[in-house]
C-alpha cells in the first residue's frame, strides 16, 4: 500500500478524534440523542464538533485526488508527499480549531486544500 493510501485510511478515521474531543468527559452526554446534546455544547466541544464536520467534508476531494492520481499513474513520490502534507494540515487544523486560533486555522485549511489541488496537478 502506498503512503498516500495510508493517508486515506488515516483521514477516514481522523474525524472520530474530533468527535472524541467534542464528547470528552461525557458530561451529561445523551447517547440516545447525541446530535441534540452536541448542538447545546459551547467552547472547545462546539469547536471540536464543527471541526469534525469539516474534516468529514474534506474527505471526498482528497480521496478522489489520491484515487485519480493512482489511476493516472502520477509520480507516486510527489503524491505521497502531498498526501502527507494534507494530513499534517488537517491535524493542525483540528488543533487550531479546538484551541480557538481562527486565523491560523484558516491558513492551515488553505494549505490542506492546496495539497489536494496539487495532487491533481501531478496527473
Amino acid at each position: 500500500m502506498t503512503i498516500a493510501y495510508w493517508c486515506v485510511l488515516f483521514m477516514g478515521l481522523f474525524p472520530y478524534v474530533a468527535a472524541g474531543i467534542a464528547k470528552k468527559g461525557f458530561e451529561g452526554y445523551d447517547n440516545g440523542m447525541p446530535r441534540q446534546w452536541l448542538a447545546k455544547q459551547t467552547g472547545f466541544r462546539a469547536r471540536a464538533n464543527a471541526a469534525q464536520a469539516n474534516l468529514f467534508e474534506s474527505l471526498p476531494f482528497f480521496f478522489a485526488a489520491v484515487i485519480i492520481a493512482s489511476i493516472a499513474n502520477a509520480p507516486q513520490g510527489r503524491v505521497d508527499l502531498l498526501a502527507i502534507g494534507f494530513v499534517a494540515a488537517r491535524v493542525a487544523y483540528l488543533v487550531c480549531y479546538v484551541a480557538n486560533w481562527p486565523t491560523i486555522r484558516s491558513i492551515v485549511w488553505l494549505a490542506g486544500l492546496a495539497c489536494v489541488v496539487a495532487i491533481f496537478f501531478q496527473i
